[in-house]
């Protein structure tokens, strides 16, 4: 992707808006069916056993597309893959919500994240090439990742309300104004793409696009069967060995191909390839998190999906924090390494109090001094990570340089999850009319420590980052001030 052709100072704040509306859109997409699955699977008549995949094809398309997404934006601009992406959405949307045949819903739910692997890595890029890298970039990231983390959250919430209220229908139907007004606003409020430069007609690297792509898309989906139908299982570890075999050709091409899909050459930045390792462990963290509070608040203390989703609250509002008012800052004053490894600790510290503080008469309250710490940590820990991920990358590198770093945050998802969800039922004991409340909510409290000690421990990841030079540290904290919103990039 090249340089926008404006100037980004134009309408930097309505432009900003709309690339943070889009990650709301793409955040929300995680988790607003969760609540609706019992309905949907009744609906539709999904068996117990195929009701998962309403979530894991969406996951299995997002996280195998995500690489060549990332160079589509690159080559064809960021501006209209990001339209592109949000039609995607709009229209599956409104297929789904339609329909009431199990392949047309799974269809769909993939073209969502058809969608999300172009829109992610549209949104990054846009934001790299549309402000300085620096304090004003951080701020910009500080807004898209509370944007993230209000998603999130709020998926959970607003699935339990459009359940209850309107229907399962609708979990998909909320998506069809959403993206589509995105869409409609990007021709007025982002700079058109500039051309390819003159005598630049590389091409596409088509094989190992189909590498990557499938490759991917197989390990994503071994790791979302494997608790299910066990990790031998010919499903299950037949595709992650597929997918490890597809990566390691897809590795090989890339260092004979002539115009890559992804220049190795970027594997020797270290801020990306440590802000890749760091969110993988962050989201498999996350994801096991998301697991257990959800099984804690709704089968052991009895919440409904709307309760459920209130419950996700102060979570939503912490991380928020987190993300918007403190990462930014952070980063100014302490520079990247420093603040990704306090916000990691903070993280996994929140995250194991919550897990201790789960038993099985027990209260929300008695958890919610740990999901203060997990909130405040995870929102930053968001923002700096992404921050790293971009920092020192070629403009017209952006797109596959956040598109590396979301395949780790897929990838690192899935891992965490099928991990924890094991650890969580290894506690299990039957107690005539299925596990125990003792014993679900001592797999949880386990599943939550261990999570947290690995956030612990992945912060030692974040210490292998440079360290911040004495003069640009200074530069840095300088330009948090007032003076920085004067600034254009320069060669952009």
């Amino acid at each position: 992707m090249t340089a926008p052709l404006n100037s980004p100072r134009t309408g930097s704040g309505a432009r900003l808006a709309l690339l943070a509306f889009a990650q709301f859109i793409i955040t929300i997409d995680y988790n607003i069916v969760y609540v609706a699955l019992p309905d949907i699977g009744n609906a539709v008549g999904f068996s117990t056993q195929s009701l998962q995949w309403v979530v894991s094809a969406y996951a299995v398309a997002f996280g195998g597309l995500l690489l060549l997404g990332g160079r589509a934006v690159d080559r064809m601009g960021g501006r209209r893959l990001f339209m592109v992406g949000l039609s995607c959405y709009a229209v599956s949307s409104l297929i789904g919500g339609l329909t009431t045949d199990q392949g047309v819903l799974l269809a769909a739910r993939a073209v969502q994240g058809i969608g999300g692997a172009l829109l992610f890595p549209a949104v990054l890029a846009l934001i790299a090439t549309n402000f300085t890298e620096g304090a004003e970039r951080n701020r910009a990231l500080a807004v898209w990742g509370m944007a993230g983390s209000s998603g999130l959250s709020a998926g959970a919430l607003l699935g339990g309300v459009l359940t209850d209220g309107l229907g399962w229908e609708w979990v998909f139907y909320v998506n069809v104004p959403l993206a589509a007004g995105a869409a409609l606003l990007a021709p007025k409020l982002l700079p058109a793409d500039a051309p390819q430069r003159s005598g630049h007609r590389g091409g596409f690297d088509i094989p190992g696009a189909l590498l990557v792509t499938v490759g991917v898309s197989a390990l994503v989906f071994g790791l979302a069967t494997g608790p299910e139908v066990g990790w031998s299982a010919p499903r299950s570890a037949g595709a992650l060995a597929l997918g490890a075999v597809l990566l390691i050709a897809f590795l090989l091409v890339e260092g004979r191909s002539r115009d890559p899909l992804m220049p190795l050459r970027m594997l020797r930045n270290r801020s990306l390839v440590v802000a890749m390792a760091i969110i993988f462990v962050f989201q498999a963290a996350l994801a096991g998190g998301y697991y257990f509070f959800t099984t804690y608040v709704q089968p052991v203390l009895g919440y409904s999906p709307l309760k459920a989703g209130i419950a996700f609250l102060p979570l939503t509002l912490l991380s928020m924090l987190g993300a918007g008012k403190l990462a930014a800052p952070l980063i100014a004053r302490w520079g990247m390494r420093a603040t990704l490894a306090l916000a990691l600790a903070v993280n996994g510290v929140g995250i194991g109090a919550t897990g201790l503080g789960m038993s099985v008469n027990g209260s929300y309250w008695a958890v919610l001094p740990g999901i203060v710490i997990w909130g405040i940590g995870g929102g930053a820990t968001f923002v700096a990570a992404f921050a790293a991920a971009g920092s020192g990358v070629a403009p017209n590198e952006q797109g596959v340089a956040s598109a590396l770093a979301s395949t780790a945050q897929q990838v690192g998802g899935a891992v965490g999850l099928a991990i924890l969800v094991a650890i969580a039922n290894s506690t299990l004991v039957d107690g005539g009319s299925g596990p125990t409340a003792a014993s679900t909510v001592d797999g949880l409290r386990l599943a939550g420590l261990i999570a947290g000690a690995t956030l612990i421990a992945g912060a030692v990841l974040a210490l292998a980052l440079k360290k911040p030079a004495a003069a640009g540290a200074s530069d840095v904290v300088a330009s948090s001030g007032d003076a920085a919103k004067d600034r254009v990039p320069s060669g952009r």
